[in-house]
């Protein structure tokens, strides 16, 4: 289990316990703690209902181009913005932050 950080947009702090031999990746464990993360498209990054912004420093895998073409697409996009759904939990990201995006203005 590791401990992961999530602000959401409405500046709240949640503290999360989440397991890493699950196959979980970050829009899901937000999902499972009932956080406003929607993941409309399954996790196969096709939509940024999971855009966060990582705000500590953790060394992330790279992003991939489905992930890089999604966020060229998303609103409110920063240097530090990741899809939740590509970020897959793994035992480095112990303490990771993260904070919720915000969501598009319709």
């Amino acid at each position: 289990m590791i401990q992961i950080t999530v602000i959401d947009r409405e500046g709240k702090t949640h503290e999360l316990e989440a397991p890493t031999d699950m196959n979980m990746n970050i829009m899901e464990i937000c999902k499972a703690y009932e956080l406003p993360v929607k993941g409309t498209c399954g996790g196969m990054a096709m939509c940024s209902t999971c855009h966060c912004y990582v705000l500590s420093d953790h060394d992330l895998p790279e992003m991939r181009q489905a992930e890089e073409d999604m966020l060229d697409q998303a609103f409110f996009v920063e240097d530090n913005s990741r899809l939740g759904c590509q970020l897959m939990l793994n035992d480095e990201m112990d303490g990771l932050i993260i904070q919720l995006a915000p969501e598009n203005e319709d």
